[in-house]
């Protein structure tokens, strides 16, 4: 019995592995690239004796909105290189030459309603991890690395290349060269690459074209793309960048404060070093020394008036995106925005055989915030010190799935630190399923200093966190579940985890029609579930919530749904029942975006732990008078209403508004003036709130910007900014002045 038993396992086994393997994802058909036949240069034209004999890739198809039909519009590529530089040259065909929208715009301004293409390199033969470089007619010039294991396009790294695009009577060509030197590769004479080649053609609606088929209802991407064939004798890679850099600033604040003239503050000058090191085409190792992020631009406000938990943003600094899909996984455990100020910092980033690793450390000056996550809110406590900061994760890959670890560490001048570790996992058996999850240990011990938190009296504590989630998608239907647990003395500071002291249990199902003809060419309906209790058992939360989403003429995409739910706030559960909503279309060339996002109906006042009524309005939009000019206009409008006493009249407890407009005029694809201005006000009741308030109180900032680019890190930037606040009469008084310029260049060898 005990051998017939073994025997039967080994079988089922063999079957499933045989089943796996069937199930396997489809590659796209070979992609042929040949020896350049001469001498290419990059201006839009096609006629170098570099692409003359070389083999033309003309079989393209629709994935979007039609299934994997033959491409609507003709696209012809071409792909060659020489011993520096890879090539791909396209002749993208058009009916009507005069709807090609190419805008000019600073660097990764590619929008998915406006016409652009190129290629998409998995240069380590993988099918899990890709980049793209993709641009315009006008050579604006978009680089992202997508990774099919988290599912994300990252457009935050930054990579040398180089591209030139034109318009034509019969449609638009691009060139597209990009040195060796920027991409990571195996050593091996003949290399085993994949690629996809990629069109937007956005008309009545977006079309995606695509030079390899791409089944619906698979979990990746890239592992679609087709082998790169003819690839041998490259160079074995490996480089050095330094970019020193060089600042002037000028601040001035308030004399004698609030409302009195500014006072100059003496120049100061500064300067700093970002180094890169290749030492071969699979291992980077970057340095840093008093990095200067003077040219990142102002995030977005966002309104934190009645919000329980810390609000996100991006991370846009340059320093912190070598290898940044390592840094994804199911806990947000890394979140380098916590390295509010570095003094100095060093990165390695590489890969041996199928197991991939990044490791980081950086000293902060400190300046920021941290993060205390409770189960019903968050807090915050001043980052008044300096600390040391380290990250690292090593990721092993078995097939289309892998497993990893991830550990950081945040030891803070003066006693206390936050130590977090743990492993994680996908598992891909069948291109419609995804197993994903991850454990970690947190072990902290909190500064002694009581003045920034009453809890930092040098306490230790140890805990854990862990997330598990499962995901079925097929052409029509999908369906996900995730469990989460996160004991409450769990602290990751390096990360983004604003939650602890909870678990919830998430499910999501919904079906998908697609209509062959009509003003909707994908249709959603679904409905989504929560149930969130403390560790303790009390009940948190609870959510049921039905809509439906979609995607239509005008490049038009929309969510609608009814949310029902229940939150605890002050130790008792608040029902609400609100209609959550988001829409985005694109009118025209002129009119080119306009989205529009919020909800309406049952709020709750959590300060004061009491239901009320109110809403959110955001709106976008993004104007383009010409190609040269854009308009980016942000605006979100918050409200809450309550009653004074129970049964009573309901009253405005506070109204909350953003205003932002942002004109960028491109001269060229390399040089820009932006001129920004936000304003933020919030009017509070002070007689209704539960806590003391200011009955009016805002900000207003502005700024104007100069940028020339050689290329991301060769830079020249002259720039002003004024900051000032609302006082209760209304009036906007300066908080500060600045002027700066910046000066940095890349050595390349």
């Amino acid at each position: 019995m005990r051998r017939a038993a073994r025997c039967a396992v080994l079988l089922a086994c063999a079957l499933l592995f045989q089943q796996l393997r069937a199930n396997g994802p489809t590659k796209g058909d070979p992609i042929p690239i040949a020896r350049a036949a001469g001498p290419i240069r990059l201006d839009g034209e096609l006629a170098d004796a570099g692409w003359k004999g070389a083999p033309r890739v003309d079989k393209w198809f629709e994935t979007s909105p039609a299934d994997n039909v033959p491409a609507k519009v003709r696209n012809v590529a071409t792909l060659v290189y020489d011993e520096k530089y890879l090539y791909a040259a396209f002749e993208f065909f058009d009916p009507d030459p005069r709807k090609i929208h190419a805008p000019f715009g600073d660097r990764d301004a590619l929008d998915n309603y406006t016409d652009y293409g190129g290629l998409i390199l998995d240069t380590k033969g993988d099918g899990k991890t890709a980049t793209l470089f993709l641009a315009n007619a006008r050579g604006l010039q978009y680089d992202a690395v997508s990774d099919d294991s988290s599912g994300n396009e990252d457009s935050s790294p930054d990579f040398y290349w180089d591209a030139a695009g034109k318009i034509t009577a019969t449609g638009w060509q691009l060139e597209i060269r990009i040195p060796f030197s920027s991409l990571r590769y195996p050593k091996a004479d003949i290399q085993r690459w994949n690629v996809l080649l990629f069109r937007n053609y956005p008309r009545d609606f977006r079309t995606q074209l695509f030079s390899a088929r791409l089944p619906r209802g698979e979990n990746c991407f890239v592992c679609h793309a087709g082998p790169l064939e003819g690839l041998a004798g490259l160079p074995a890679g490996g480089g050095l960048v330094a970019a020193p850099y060089a600042t002037a600033r000028q601040e001035a604040y308030p004399e004698n404060g609030p409302g009195t003239p500014l006072a100059n503050d003496p120049v100061r000058f500064d300067g700093g070093l970002d180094v890169k090191w290749t030492p071969n085409a699979v291992t980077a190792f970057d340095g840093t020394i008093n990095p200067d992020f003077s040219q990142i631009e102002s995030d977005v406000a966002q309104i934190s008036a009645n919000e329980r938990f810390a609000l996100f943003y991006p991370e846009k600094r340059p320093f912190f995106l070598e290898g940044i899909e390592l840094f994804s996984t199911p806990l947000q455990a890394v979140y380098t925005r916590t390295i509010t100020s570095p003094r100095w910092g060093l990165r390695g980033t590489g890969r041996f055989g199928t197991t991939s690793y990044t490791a980081l450390v950086a000293a902060d000056r400190g300046g920021g915030s941290v993060i205390l996550p409770g189960p019903e809110g968050s807090e915050f406590a001043d980052q008044d010190f300096e600390s040391l900061a380290a990250i690292g994760r090593v990721r092993h890959d078995i097939g289309r799935s892998f497993v990893s670890f991830l550990i950081t560490d945040r030891e803070v001048k003066g006693g206390g630190y936050n130590r977090v570790f743990g492993p994680d996992f996908q598992w891909r058996p069948r291109p419609a399923d995804t197993l994903t999850g991850q454990v970690l240990i947190s072990s902290t011990q909190d500064p002694n200093r009581p003045d920034l938190a009453s809890q930092w009296t040098g306490q230790t504590s140890t805990s854990h966190a862990a997330d598990v989630w499962y995901n079925h998608a097929t052409a029509t239907f999908d369906f996900f579940a995730e469990y989460k647990d996160i004991g409450k003395d769990f602290r990751a500071d390096d990360g983004f985890i604003p939650q602890a002291g909870f678990r919830e249990n998430y499910v999501e199902t919904g079906y998908t029609f697609r209509p062959k003809t009509g003003p909707v060419s994908r249709l959603r309906v679904f409905a989504l579930g929560d149930y969130t209790v403390e560790s303790s058992g009390s009940v948190l939360g609870k959510l049921v919530s039905p809509g439906f989403g979609f995607d239509g003429i005008l490049k038009s995409s929309g969510s609608f749904r009814l949310a029902f739910d229940e939150v605890r706030t002050g130790g008792k559960m608040i029902p609400r029942t609100q209609f959550i909503y988001s829409l985005s279309f694109s009118p025209s060339m002129t009119i080119a975006r306009l989205t529009l996002n919020g909800y309406l109906g049952d709020q709750i006042d959590f300060a004061g732990s009491r239901p009320g009524t109110g809403g959110k309005v955001a709106v976008t939009a993004s104007i383009r008078p010409t190609h040269h000019l854009e308009l980016a206009l942000n605006g979100e409008l918050r409200w809450l209403d309550v009653a004074p006493v129970a049964g009573g009249e309901k009253q405005r407890l506070f109204t909350a508004q953003v205003e932002r407009v942002k004109a960028t005029y491109n001269f060229s694809s390399k040089s820009y003036l932006r001129l920004i201005a936000q304003w933020v006000r919030l009017e509070e009741d002070p007689a209704l709130a539960a806590e003391p308030v200011e009955s009016l109180s805002g900000t207003f900032s502005a700024s104007a910007l100069f940028a020339y680019k050689l290329n991301w890190q060769t830079v020249l930037f002259l720039g002003y900014g004024d900051n000032r606040a609302l006082d209760e009469d209304g009036r906007y008084d300066r908080t500060d002045r600045q002027l700066f310029l910046k000066v940095s260049y890349a050595f390349q060898r």
